[in-house]
């Protein structure tokens, strides 16, 4: 049986998962961000697992366009947390990882989130770079060139836009208000 999960956004979230089907004796045979395979459908119902994924502050989606909303969330997440493929054009990467024409991605994705596809990638680029800034080993023309952008002060003008702060001011707060990635929208 496969089950689309959302809110699953890093190993953390796959492990906690993992620990507590198996806990519960389901046999798990495929568990990635956002998508789960048990072995035996007769006698794991779908309500039990709906039960344990809501306990674990994930939810299982059923419709098709839920499916392909959190299959972008997913695909980006991972983008941006591995820092691999920012510069492919994310329409195309998009297109070709889930297999859907990107109009149709792009619609759904905005009519569903009430943003587009590129300011949600902008905000887990932002996210990311609050990361980086807290762990304090690169500076800030590394940040900027390793998250795709032409320059650092590209980035640090949209930083500032979104956080209302700038990155050294951000850096030397202490106090980050960083989002989980699955809270972004």
């Amino acid at each position: 049986m496969k089950v689309r999960l959302k809110n699953m956004v890093c190993d953390r979230c796959k492990m906690v998962l993992k620990q507590e089907l198996e806990n519960a004796g389901i046999n798990i045979v495929s568990l990635e961000l956002g998508e789960l395979i048990v072995l035996d459908e007769v006698s794991v119902s779908k309500s039990i697992l709906k039960e344990i994924a809501e306990r674990n502050g994930f939810e299982v989606i059923d419709s098709n366009t839920s499916v392909l909303i959190e299959n972008v969330k997913t695909a980006l997440i991972k983008k941006v947390e591995n820092l691999q493929g920012l510069n492919e054009k994310t329409s195309t990467f998009l297109s070709d990882v889930l297999n859907v024409d990107y109009s149709v991605i792009s619609k759904s994705f905005s009519a569903s989130t009430g943003i587009t596809v590129e300011k949600y990638l902008i905000k887990l680029k932002m996210e990311k770079t609050k990361e980086l800034l807290q762990m304090g080993n690169k500076t800030f023309s590394e940040i900027a060139y390793s998250l795709d952008y032409n320059s650092g002060s590209h980035l640090a003008k949209q930083f500032k836009n979104m956080t209302g702060m700038s990155m050294t001011q951000y850096r030397k707060l202490q106090k980050w208000n960083r989002k989980t990635l699955d809270r972004i929208v």
